[in-house]
């Protein structure tokens, strides 16, 4: 018996679907670049780009640069498990009073799955955090390292090293894309125009306490002219 055109289109519409889902995610991990040198990050001139991550508790957390009523400072770090980043973390305490007080929210973005975005963290990282008007958040899903031209593949390496020491990264970035995001540190202002920018392929450099102030008291300064 002949099969109908019309049988026919909603077979080749099905399997159209069906690949699509499948190619998706395989796609933009292919898409990843392979290491953290070989990334493009976005950088001071650039508009700020438009994103949603997660709350603690996996609600969607939407950036829009275009309607921000106050300056913003971003800063990723790749997730509780990494030991740079809880010192930077730390370090990092005792400037966020002040660039609160200087009219700029504060948004940790962390590769971290929602739910262990807090008990990720080294104890005495929670502690130094601890009461600090800061916004901490998950890029699970790598949208905002993507947006941020950050993301990158995850090393086997370092896969190896998460799973020898038995660290937690259970529906992380890496777990789900086999990506992670370079450290990174921006400044946006109310135009949702990038102002500063830090960003180094190499995670152990990061942007020292004092030079962030210095940074956002020079924003400020200029915001003022």
């Amino acid at each position: 018996m002949p099969i109908s055109r019309k049988l026919l289109n909603v077979a080749f519409v099905m399997l159209l679907v069906s690949s699509l889902c499948v190619s998706i995610p395989m796609t933009m991990a292919a898409e990843l670049p392979s290491s953290a040198d070989e990334t493009s990050p976005l950088r001071t001139g650039d508009s700020a780009p438009e994103f949603t991550v997660r709350t603690v508790e996996n609600d969607p957390f939407h950036f829009d640069p275009a309607s921000l009523e106050s300056p913003v400072v971003l800063i990723s770090f790749r997730g509780g498990w990494c030991p740079y980043c809880n010192l930077h973390l730390s370090e990092l305490r005792t400037v966020i009073p002040q660039i609160r007080e200087l009219g700029f929210d504060v948004l940790f973005i962390s590769n971290d799955r929602p739910e262990i975005l807090y008990s990720g963290l080294k104890d005495e990282t929670k502690e130094d955090t601890e009461g600090l008007d800061y916004t901490i958040l998950s890029d699970a899903e790598l949208n905002a390292a993507i947006a941020l031209g950050t993301a990158f593949e995850t090393s086997t390496k370092l896969k190896s090293w998460l799973n020898d020491t038995g660290k937690d990264y259970k529906e992380s970035s890496i777990a789900r894309h086999n990506g992670l995001a370079v450290p990174a540190v921006y400044i946006v202002d109310m135009n949702g125009q990038i102002v500063f920018d830090f960003v180094n392929a190499n995670y152990k450099v990061r942007l020292s306490a004092d030079d962030l102030l210095s940074a956002a008291r020079t924003v400020k300064s200029h915001a003022l002219k």
